[in-house]
């Protein structure tokens, strides 16, 4: 059923209610990174040095170092490293799972997912990067990011527990950020990572958990319902599903950084309860390497 015209605008309200504090959020975060121009490793039009080569037929002498050239009986040219604005997509899933939290004193995984993206694109557009949310068309500047911000706060979680990145969205040399907690079927994941790397979509796959679900504290009866409510078990004994847990965890993060690897990606985790600068700069980190 389509919303109202009144839930519409309520939803609409509490939306641009919660911006400010997501962008001052990211913006603090964001701060804490020093973004600069991304070399693409090859001579070109730019600042930094790329290498000396002997100099060749068409070099003009202006173009020659003749301090480098002094040292050795050839003549050499100095490159600069070509440095040429990229394109990056970001998708943070809406998973109804990903509203989960288990203690008041963190945030939920999607609340953390989004405050991670938009940092980390603020970041990147401060490096004169072009980002924007998957399927949306990648731009420059201030008002690029209080346009993702936006779109990340007016997002209504799905009534389905998962959600998949949209491949279709996949353009050729541009860079994506997957963030998910990633517990659900991974067969989307693993054909979005196939049709990336066929198109040389290099990116990383960030896993956003909850402290529990890291270490599964529950004992005695539990009952367990997914985020949707669709899935249910009830247990008069949680304590005794712990080991089989957390084997099944381990093997989904090896079945997805296996992937990533063989992609180019890289594959990483964070918890709610760890300082989301760590996470941002493990994300920084993986997109530059």
């Amino acid at each position: 059923m389509r919303p109202s015209a009144d839930q519409l605008r309520a939803r609409a309200e509490a939306a641009s209610a919660g911006l400010p504090a997501l962008m001052l959020s990211a913006e603090r975060l964001a701060a804490a990174l020093v973004p600069g121009a991304h070399g693409q490793r090859r001579a070109g039009m730019g600042e930094d040095f790329w290498q000396y080569r002997p100099a060749a037929a068409g070099d003009t002498a202006r173009g020659i170092d003749w301090r480098r050239s002094a040292r050795s009986d050839a003549q050499f040219v100095r490159d600069r490293e070509a440095q040429v604005a990229q394109s990056a997509s970001i998708w943070v899933s809406a998973g109804a799972g990903m509203d989960y939290s288990g203690g008041a004193d963190r945030p939920g995984k999607r609340d953390r997912a989004e405050l991670l993206a938009l940092a980390l694109a603020m970041a990147l557009l401060a490096g004169g990067e072009r980002v924007a949310l998957a399927g949306q068309l990648p731009r420059h500047g201030r008002l690029q990011a209080e346009r993702i911000a936006q779109a990340l706060i007016a997002r209504s979680p799905l009534d389905q527990d998962e959600d998949a990145p949209p491949a279709d969205a996949l353009r050729p040399g541009q860079r994506a950020v997957l963030c998910d907690d990633f517990l659900g079927d991974p067969q989307p994941v693993l054909d979005y990572l196939a049709r990336a790397a066929g198109m040389g979509v290099q990116g990383v796959l960030m896993q956003v958990l909850d402290p529990d679900e890291e270490v599964f504290p529950w004992t005695g009866a539990v009952l367990f319902r997914s985020g949707s409510g669709a899935l249910r078990h009830d247990t008069r004994d949680a304590a005794a599903l712990r080991s089989a847990y957390l084997a099944r965890l381990a093997e989904r993060r090896e079945v997805l950084s296996r992937a990533a690897r063989m992609a180019g990606w890289h594959f990483g985790t964070h918890h709610t309860g760890a300082p989301p600068s760590q996470a941002l700069l493990w994300l920084w980190s993986a997109l530059e390497g």
